[in-house]
């Protein structure tokens, strides 16, 4: 078969070339963009609805703004594909979200054109905003504009920067775009000849002209002026929902299409010769252009690699369930059999395997939408109700809710499950949604407790266990199937605060090194691999607060030298629990941590990146030899030392 060609695609080599394309160039190259797209993410997986809808977008901003000089920011970050492809980055889209390969998100050491690390939603406009006041204060004549999708809306921080950004700052006001990407048609159809008008109407000169001109009569005289300004905001509230931004202090356009270029282009060229805050309102469709994504958004949001001209299969063979899905049987189940529990998720309901519970518990399923901070309260107050609130959320997206986690739960102490989903490696998304901290965020808490199950029988166990306590607790799972543990379909617990041994050494010789492994979580499984080569006894821990003292101090009193093993930072981690605890018990022993380095981990396939880290099992068994087996007829003293 042929490989593909695209003519205008390949002759971009960055915006440049692309300014230089006439209108109808234009909507050809984004034909060949969207497909270029659905091919290659075809092949390598990614984030596809989103990119899809916003092709045309992305064209026009390239086409009016003179980046990388003008500042795009992209909220969220998985929208920008067609960004990267446009900026140069086209021959190596074939490497995307694979170790060493492209990120699947705005990176600024990957391209100038890159402007601000995004993947948290919500952090456009203020980023944004102070990209413009910074170039207004260096006094330099380029501009800003953070593109936010709907969803990230309903985030407070998306608000304070609006708050923050629609005011004069010290006498400045910011040259600050706003481009809404409403995706999701919460706006109805209306966005044809009319509202295309009136967008151009609206951004044009003659319309501020005369607004302005208008504003500085009607002052003198209070009533007319009060008279007129309400007219305009009913006159434009008939066609946009603009109030509440023009309140902000933003001048509102739009809804416009976003796929219309002969709409968003001349749109954008008026609105970037504007002086102060403004917002436009675009409405795109998600997977548009390719009608099984656009029948199915949430489906090929971010799909495998799959073949384009037949859509997504499902495998021949049922995959292992994940621990996702195990989370999400054991909600439902756990809510038939408890009444007070109530399920609590920031806008991932398909992401935590809430699905099915919102189905069968409608009203006693909450999603808050991206608003993490929110969650954690809102589950508070729950639970001072006498309910029982599981809240279901990405380890990576608590970090937005800390202070929520402190002051509004733990420091009331009150009871609550946090079942933190991709807790550890996630592979492609990379260093922004990796779940790396939360061991040592969570531990350092009073009233706070965290279990690390180590396969899906024992993560459904830990979450009846969690759910049964009466305060504050965290239960940490990673993304993807486990060691394939069948999980059960019961609600059994098991004994708080304490772990179990799973492997027992042999007798050592004399003169060998007695060496015991603490593993928090699922990297039991390779440490119990490497203990097969090296005769050495295993513990699965369980739980890191409250750590089990009794196991700890006896391992350590039968053997010479401990290992301790956790997907998650070194820093404040498991490691550092039991160094603490030994150091509190006046044990003096050598230990090895193993675990994340003070470093963020890259994108890339799981088992690999482990293997890099040392932490599958050929790399935990030679972390050990080398720093306990060296010399194995070596006395244990100074084999440790």
């Amino acid at each position: 078969m042929s490989k593909p060609h695209y003519p205008l695609l390949e002759s971009i080599q960055s915006p440049a070339d692309l300014r230089r394309l006439s209108r109808l160039e234009l909507k050809s190259l984004a034909r060949e963009l969207r497909e270029f797209l659905l091919q290659s993410v075809g092949k390598t997986g990614g984030h596809l609805s989103s990119n899809l809808g916003t092709v045309e977008l992305t064209i026009a901003l390239h086409a009016v703004y003179n980046t990388p000089e003008d500042r795009l920011v992209w909220d969220v970050g998985h929208q920008t594909y067609p960004h990267k492809i446009l900026t140069g980055r086209r021959e190596r889209f074939h490497t995307l979200r694979q170790l060493g390969g492209l990120s699947g998100f705005p990176r600024r050491d990957e391209s100038e054109y890159d402007t601000f690390g995004t993947a948290h939603s919500s952090t456009s406009i203020s980023a944004a905003l102070g990209m413009a006041l910074g170039a207004q204060l260096k006094g330099e004549d380029r501009k800003a504009v953070a593109i936010i999708g709907d969803g990230a809306m309903s985030a407070g921080m998306a608000f304070e920067a609006l708050n923050n950004g629609g005011v004069p700052h010290g006498g400045i006001t910011a040259d600050l775009l706003v481009v809404l990407n409403d995706n999701d048609m919460s706006i109805s159809p209306p966005v044809g000849a009319l509202n295309k008008y009136l967008a151009r109407l609206m951004s044009g000169k003659f319309y501020a002209a005369a607004r302005e001109s208008a504003k500085s009569v009607l002052r003198n005289a209070p009533p007319l002026f009060e008279l007129a300004r309400r007219f305009e905001e009913h006159a434009k509230g008939m066609v946009a929902p603009s109030t509440i931004f023009e309140e902000f202090g933003f001048n509102y356009v739009g809804p416009i299409d976003g796929h219309d270029l002969d709409a968003l282009i001349p749109t954008l060229e008026n609105m970037r010769r504007m002086k102060g805050p403004q917002f436009l309102h675009v409405v795109t469709k998600k997977g548009y252009g390719y009608k099984l994504a656009e029948a199915d958004p949430i489906k090929y949001h971010g799909p495998s690699p799959f073949d384009p001209s037949q859509g997504i299969q499902k495998p021949a063979t049922p995959p292992k369930p994940t621990f996702t899905q195990v989370f999400g049987n054991w909600l439902c189940d756990m809510a038939a059999a408890d009444a007070r529990l109530v399920g609590v998720t920031p806008a991932m309901l398909e992401g935590s395997g809430m699905v099915e519970f919102q189905k069968r518990f409608p009203q006693r399923c909450h999603d808050v939408g991206i608003a993490e901070q929110h969650a954690v309260t809102f589950a508070g107050g729950l639970a001072c109700e006498g309910l029982k609130p599981v809240v279901a959320i990405y380890s990576t997206f608590l970090q937005r809710g800390y202070d929520q986690l402190i002051h509004d739960v733990a420091l009331q102490n009150l009871p609550m499950v946090l079942a933190l989903d991709r807790a550890g490696i996630v592979g492609a998304d990379g260093a922004t949604h990796a779940g790396a901290y939360d061991i040592a965020f969570v531990r350092c808490v009073p009233n706070m407790s965290v279990l690390t199950p180590s396969d899906e029988r024992e993560c459904r166990m830990a979450l009846s266990t969690a759910h049964g306590q009466n305060h504050p607790v965290t239960v940490r799972y990673p993304r993807g199937a486990g060691a394939g543990a069948d999980a059960g379909t019961d609600l059994a617990t098991f004994e708080w605060g304490k772990g179990v041994v799973r492997r027992q050494a042999a007798p050592a010789l004399a003169g060998q090194v007695r060496v015991a492994i603490l593993a928090f979580g699922t990297l039991l499984h390779p440490a119990l691999k490497a203990a097969e080569m090296l005769n050495a006894t295993v513990a699965d821990m369980r739980f890191v607060k409250p750590l089990d003292a009794e196991l700890v101090r006896d391992l350590a009193r039968s053997h010479d030298a401990l290992v301790t093993i956790e997907d998650g930072c070194l820093m404040g981690g498991a490691g550092s629990a039991v160094l603490e605890f030994l150091q509190a018990q006046g044990v003096v022993m050598p230990v090895l941590n193993l675990g994340y380095p003070d470093a963020f981990i890259e994108h890339g396939d799981p088992a690999k990146l482990n293997a890099q880290l040392g932490l599958d099992a050929a790399g935990i068994e030679r972390s050990i030899r080398e720093r306990f087996l060296a010399d194995s007829s070596a006395s244990p003293a100074a084999a440790a030392a």
